[in-house]
């Protein structure tokens, strides 16, 4: 027997259920109850521990929030184990505590192992521990993809191998032919963008700019528009710090200044304030007589002339084309050229590129051709070992002259679109192949295979459903499988069939069935039955097990209604010794 996955459950303000606490068994555990009871709540709260959608309106009138507590048994170096701990979690003695918490208001709120983690995670969890099958489940498998996801899962690696290679070609040709189909259609326009981009580039080259010129012309042009001003002024400062060398009698400052120093200077040795002052003076003087010597370099230095102003001028307004087009100032003229460039080379080189990306694409079509021939056999080769699996499951489901048998066909390629070429013919293809695959189910002797959406009824779905993962089992096991009235529409033998099958598989992983046939429920080795209180609620003691006597009575309950009928508890006991012998 596999070590449970799920030991326990806690559910406290879900629905109708105020507070449970719900026990499974390692192998098989039925829970029963009457209609409205909460038992569904059961799935539902497994649900949430899994990731499942939280909706506020599941919690109970009244109730600030609703949560599920669950303990769950993982092996230390399992994948589920190693996935908890990456992300914080603590896995004590082999156990795996979860807990999800949703609020009145809509919040959700998870935790694995005392620490808080993304809903997310939970669902990472579950898909490797529990297997969830219910009436949308069923409704799931009626679609041709989740039938082509059924049989690659039951191929293992004859399908996932090549699958994994065809993903990461297909990948990139549609990538490729992407490049190739923006190069090709938008030929016109890449061309007018190469012309401009030309245009643009050979301005600027045409021009010359450098970096920052822009800048220091427009400080030569203002300094040459007043030279006049400018020479004027630095001649009168001149004139006022060193005097006029043609006026010896012209007092300026920097002889007052000397003089002030020199009257310092006779008298500093007396006192020491003084003589700081005289340094103080005697710096005044060498920086004055320094400024009045650049004051004349200056204006001797001034260019006036009108020439060169225009010339800056011209220069200027050159540049200014440049930076109306390309950018705000000439860096930014630069730093367009040199994307330009890189864009125009890109540009240029098309015909060169095309042919890569085309030799490219048709390398990639080959391969895919060679991988899609070895995914239809593998597929092939699966598709009858899981059909004659099935048939067989069916057989014991009472279902003994049905025949399920799987469809594979390839669709040809519309009009213009990428194909493969298979068989002689232009094939379409897709991220998962060329196959497409549908599951037929041929019910009865003579009848012809029909998809199983229009050739199963509801009870031979539920059955059909159970078949396959009782298939599954055997190739690709989970830790826990968890039916949600997958008995639906089966009664009379063909119950006690779909209880012996999930008693038989039970023996190697945790079943867990919310089930309202005592056919199904006679099998378990667990029976779980929640009750409502007199105020419709269930309690902590309102999901009990149910042993001996308390078992034959709810056997007999749902069996023929009445609890004491002599009748239906002979017939529950027949049950149960049935169940208990195989027979």
């Amino acid at each position: 027997m596999v070590v449970p996955v799920l030991e326990e459950m806690r559910i406290r303000s879900l629905g109708v259920i105020d507070d449970a606490v719900v026990e499974l068994s390692p192998g098989f555990t039925a829970v029963t109850g009457e209609t409205g009871a909460g038992k569904t709540m059961v799935v539902t709260s497994l649900g949430l521990l899994l990731g499942g959608r939280a909706d506020a309106a599941l919690v109970r009138a009244g109730a600030k929030a609703a949560s599920v507590e669950g303990r769950i048994v993982v092996a230390p170096d399992s994948a589920p184990a190693a996935r908890a701990v990456e992300a914080g979690a603590e896995v004590e003695d082999g156990e795996l505590l979860v807990s999800r918490t949703v609020s009145a208001e809509g919040r959700s709120r998870a935790h694995v192992g005392g620490r808080s983690v993304p809903v997310g995670l939970l669902a990472e969890l579950s898909d490797d521990l529990v297997a969830v099958h219910g009436q949308t489940d069923q409704q799931g498998l009626l679609r041709p993809a989740r039938q082509r996801q059924a049989l690659d899962r039951f191929a293992g690696e004859a399908v996932s191998e090549p699958l994994a290679a065809w993903t990461k070609a297909y990948q990139r040709l549609r990538k490729v032919s992407g490049e190739l189909d923006e190069i090709t259609t938008l030929a016109r326009e890449r061309a007018q963008e190469a012309d401009m981009l030309r245009f643009g580039l050979e301005e600027i080259a045409a021009a010359e700019p450098q970096a920052g010129e822009d800048a220091e012309l427009a400080a030569e042009a203002e300094r040459l528009g007043h030279a006049e001003a400018l020479a004027s002024a630095a001649t009168t400062a001149h004139g006022a710090l060193a005097g006029d060398p043609a006026d010896p009698e012209t007092v300026d400052a920097g002889a007052l200044v000397s003089a002030a120093h020199r009257a310092l200077e006779a008298v500093r040795a007396h006192d020491p304030a003084l003589a700081a002052l005289a340094d103080r003076l005697g710096e005044v003087s060498i920086l004055m007589g320094d400024v009045a010597g650049e004051l004349a370099g200056y204006a001797d230095n001034l260019d006036a002339d009108p020439l060169r102003l225009a010339a800056v001028e011209e220069r200027r307004a050159a540049l200014t084309q440049l930076t109306r087009k390309y950018g705000e100032d000439i860096s930014a003229v630069l730093s367009w050229a040199e994307e330009s460039a890189a864009r125009l080379t890109e540009l240029e080189g098309d015909d060169e590129r095309i042919g890569e990306l085309t030799a490219e694409r048709d390398g990639l079509l080959t391969e895919l051709t060679a991988l899609a021939q070895q995914l239809t056999d593998a597929r092939t080769d699966a598709a009858k070992r899981f059909a004659d699996a099935v048939t067989e499951e069916l057989a014991e489901l009472a279902m003994p002259h049905a025949r399920v048998t799987f469809a594979l066909k390839r669709s040809d390629a519309a009009e213009g679109a990428e194909s493969l070429q298979l068989d002689g013919r232009d094939v379409a293809f897709g991220p998962h192949g060329t196959d497409e695959v549908e599951l037929l189910l041929a019910p009865h002797p003579g009848s012809q295979p029909r998809p199983i959406a229009k050739g199963a009824s509801g009870g031979e779905l539920s059955r059909v459903m159970l078949a396959v993962e009782v298939v599954f089992a055997g190739s690709d096991p989970v830790p826990t499988y968890l039916f949600d009235e997958v008995d639906a529409g089966v009664g009379g033998k063909a119950a006690v069939e779909v209880g012996r099958r999930l008693a038989r598989l039970a023996r190697s992983a945790q079943v867990v069935v919310v089930t309202h046939l005592p056919q199904v429920a006679a099998f378990a080795d667990r029976h779980l039955v929640v009750e409502k209180t007199d105020d419709g609620s269930v309690t902590h003691s309102g999901v009990k097990a149910m042993e001996g006597e308390e078992r034959v009575r709810e056997l007999s309950r749902m069996l023929a209604g009445q609890e004491d009928s002599q009748l239906a508890r002979a017939h529950a006991e027949e049950l149960l010794e049935a169940a208990r012998t195989g027979s």
